[in-house]
């Protein structure tokens, strides 16, 4: 009696990967933004505040997916417009290196909290809201946050020991500046960037949604990408503010 033939086993077919489009998405993101930075003044202005109307449209839509009524609706709709609102005037009215500063602050934070996070894993933070922050994570992200403000506050020094008349000096560079509070402060900041994050994803979970928009593909919205500045931006941007005012 012949065998009977072997069916081979169908094999699925591997997801396709949206790293391409992720990809293109953030070229065209840091072109524009790079755009924007380039020019200054009044077109800098210009893009925050139309990132910041976008931000703000995309939590009002979530927040009417979660409102179970107009007074709620009413009430998280001044709290978004308050939280976000100061933000974008934070970012507007500090000066570009303090901006870009801020910038590189929370990109350090999310870098050192995805590697650090992926490659040690351990207890999560709020599985419930988050399920893929952990604390390894967080420490990752307040160490990477730290470093890059120690660097900041070092590379000002020694540029402002370079109008001095010995010239520019490494040395000098760490007498007028405190590496260590700098540090600190960068450490602290990155709490707050992981805070707004989680903030987000709790209005995300409650909204039933995976992204607060479609509208950059491959990544979310633009709430999903500036959920961690808002803070950090806030807390930068009012303190430079009250320093210029000599509180």
């Amino acid at each position: 009696m012949d065998a009977e033939p072997v069916i081979p086993a169908t094999v699925a077919e591997p997801k396709k990967s949206d790293l391409k489009v992720r990809l293109a998405s953030a070229v065209v993101m840091l072109a524009i933004a790079g755009t924007a930075f380039w020019f200054g003044g009044i077109a800098l202005d210009l893009f925050v505040a139309a990132v910041g109307f976008g931000v703000f449209v995309e939590y009002v839509l979530l927040a009417s997916k979660i409102a179970d009524g107009p007074p709620r609706l009413a009430s998280m709709v001044i709290a978004g417009a308050l939280y976000i609102g100061w933000a974008a005037l934070a970012l507007a009215v500090m000066p570009e290196p303090l901006m870009l500063a801020v910038l590189g602050l929370v990109i350090c934070t999310d870098t050192g909290a995805y590697f650090t996070g992926r490659s040690l894993g351990g207890p999560k933070i709020a599985p419930a809201i988050s399920p893929s922050k952990t604390w390894s994570g967080l420490a990752g992200g307040m160490a990477a946050a730290g470093i890059w403000a120690a660097l900041v506050v070092l590379t000002a020094g020694y540029l402002i020991s370079a109008m001095g008349p010995t010239g520019p000096s490494l040395a000098s560079a760490f007498e007028v500046t405190n590496v260590g509070v700098a540090a600190l402060v960068g450490a602290v900041l990155a709490v707050f960037a992981q805070a707004g994050d989680f903030y987000e994803s709790w209005l995300k979970r409650r909204a039933g949604v995976k992204d607060s928009s479609r509208l950059i593909p491959g990544h979310g919205g633009l709430f999903d990408r500036v959920d961690g500045l808002l803070p950090v931006a806030i807390i930068a941007g009012t303190a430079w503010a009250a320093s210029q005012a000599g509180l």
